[in-house]
C-alpha cells in the first residue's frame, strides 16, 4: 500500500517514513553504545537528511532510476537524489545507470522495439558456456521510444533459452522511466538536491557530431532552464576529464563537483593517492570512492580510516562514500563494497557498523545508499545534519 500511495503521490513529500528495516538492523548489531543509541531514537521523529544520497533512488527495493525509486528516496529522507545522465538516438537526456542497460532494466525485450538494440537476443549456448545476453541501448532509441518502456529491477537469467526465461526473474513492467528534465522537476517538488552523474558513454563518440562536453553542457542547460542553480547541484563523473572541464568552463559548477574514484583493489590506491596534489592543485575539492577505499581493520578488530582516508583529508578533500546496501553475502564477507574489512563483516547489522566508522572514524560529507532510510535513521541518530 506504502508503494501504491507514493506512486500516487497522496502521501506528501516532507513526511519521512524509515520503515522497519533500519530497527531490523540494529537489533541484529552486538550490545553496546551504538546499538543503545540507535534503538534510543527508535520512535523518532526523523527529518531529511543531507548526509544521504538516493543512489539511482531507492533501487534495493525499486526499480532504479524511475518515478518510484526517487520518490521513495525522498520519502525515506535522502537529502540529495541521484539521476545518471545519458542520452537517446536524438540527443535527449535520460536517466540510465548504463546507456546500454535497458535489456535488463526495463521491458524492452518484450516490445517490438526489441528489433532496435544493438544486439538482439542471444540464448545461453551451453556447448561454449556463452552466457544468455542483449544489448540494447537508450542510442538505439528516440526519446518517444524510450518514454513507451517501463523499469524493472534489474536482472536476468544467464542460462536463459528464450526471452521470458531471461526476464523471469523479476516483472517485467513494474516503474516510469524518467528524463533527466522529469528528473529535475520532479527533485524541485520533493526538495531535495541532485546529482547527475556525467555517463561515460558507450556510444562512439562524438555521437552525430554530439561530444562529451557537448552532454556536459546540456545538463547543466537543463538545471538552468528549470530555474536551479549550482548550491542544490553535485555533477559528479568517473572521467577527470570532466570534472577538469567544468572547473575551467563552468566554474560554479565544478567547485561542487565530484570526481568518482573507481578504485577496484587494494593494488589502485597507490597510483590513485599520487593523483592527490595534482587533484588539488587543479581545484578539485571532492573525492568520492567506493566505501571500502575509505576503511580499514586495526590490530583490535575495530573499523577505522584507511590511508586512502587519512591522505585525502590531509589534502583538503571532502569524501563522499558509495554505496551502502550494495553488496555481495555480508555473511560471506560482503565483496567488493567490504573487502578491506571482510574479516569483521559477518551480517547484515555491518551496514550500520561501516555506516558509522565513515561517519565517525572517517568524517564522510554523505553516502550513496540503495535503501536510504537506513542512512537516514543513522544520520537522525546521531544528529548529523
Amino acid at each position: 500500500m506504502i508503494a501504491f500511495l507514493l506512486t500516487a503521490g497522496l502521501l506528501p513529500a516532507a513526511d519521512v517514513e524509515l520503515g522497519s528495516r533500519p530497527l531490523e538492523l540494529a537489533a541484529k548489531l552486538e550490545d553496546g553504545p551504538l546499538k543503545q543509541t540507535l534503538q534510543a531514537c527508535a520512535d523518532g521523529p526523523f527529518h531529511k537528511s543531507e548526509f544521504v544520497i538516493g543512489h539511482r533512488g531507492a533501487p534495493l527495493r525499486y526499480p532504479e532510476h524511475t518515478r518510484e525509486s526517487y520518490l521513495a528516496a525522498a520519502k525515506q529522507g535522502a537529502g540529495t537524489v541521484e539521476c545518471d545522465v545519458t542520452f537517446t538516438k536524438d540527443l535527449e537526456l535520460v536517466c540510465r545507470h548504463s546507456q546500454c542497460d535497458l535489456a535488463t532494466t526495463t521491458n524492452i525485450l518484450t516490445t517490438p522495439l526489441a528489433a532496435k538494440c544493438s544486439q538482439g537476443f542471444s540464448p545461453y549456448d551451453a556447448a561454449t558456456g556463452k552466457a544468455a545476453s542483449a544489448r540494447c541501448c537508450t542510442s538505439d532509441l528516440t526519446l518517444a521510444e524510450f518514454q513507451s518502456l517501463c523499469g524493472r529491477m534489474d536482472s536476468s537469467n544467464a542460462k536463459a533459452s528464450t526471452v521470458e526465461e531471461f526476464l523471469a526473474d523479476a516483472p517485467v513492467c513494474s516503474g516510469k522511466l524518467m528524463t533527466h528534465a522529469e528528473s529535475i522537476a520532479l527533485f524541485q517538488e520533493l526538495d531535495v538536491h541532485m546529482t547527475p552523474e556525467i555517463k561515460n558513454p558507450q556510444a562512439p563518440m562524438p555521437f552525430h557530431g554530439f561530444s562529451q562536453q557537448d552532454l556536459i553542457r546540456k545538463i547543466l542547460a537543463e538545471y538552468r532552464a528549470a530555474g536551479v542553480g549550482p548550491e542544490d547541484v553535485r555533477v559528479q563523473s568517473f572521467q577527470l576529464d570532466d570534472i577538469y572541464w567544468l572547473l575551467e568552463h563552468e566554474p560554479a559548477f565544478g567547485g561542487r563537483a565530484v570526481y568518482l574514484d573507481g578504485v577496484r583493489t587494494a593494488d589502485d590506491l597507490p597510483a590513485s593517492m599520487a593523483r592527490f596534489p595534482e587533484l588539488a592543485a587543479r581545484g578539485v575539492k571532492t573525492l568520492a570512492p567506493p566505501l571500502w577505499a575509505l576503511l580499514t581493520v586495526d590490530a583490535s578488530g575495530q573499523r577505522v580510516a584507511s590511508d586512502y582516508a587519512k591522505a585525502a583529508k590531509a589534502a583538503g578533500f571532502d569524501l563522499i562514500a558509495w554505496t551502502l546496501e550494495r553488496s555481495g553475502d555480508l555473511s560471506d564477507g560482503g565483496g567488493f563494497y567490504f573487502q578491506s574489512t571482510a574479516s569483521v563483516t559477518h551480517d547484515e547489522s555491518d551496514y550500520l557498523e561501516a555506516l558509522d566508522a565513515l561517519a565517525q572514524q572517517v568524517g564522510v560529507l554523505a553516502v550513496f545508499s540503495d535503501w536510504p532510510a537506513t542512512a537516514t535513521f543513522y544520520a537522525n541518530c546521531m544528529g548529523l545534519k
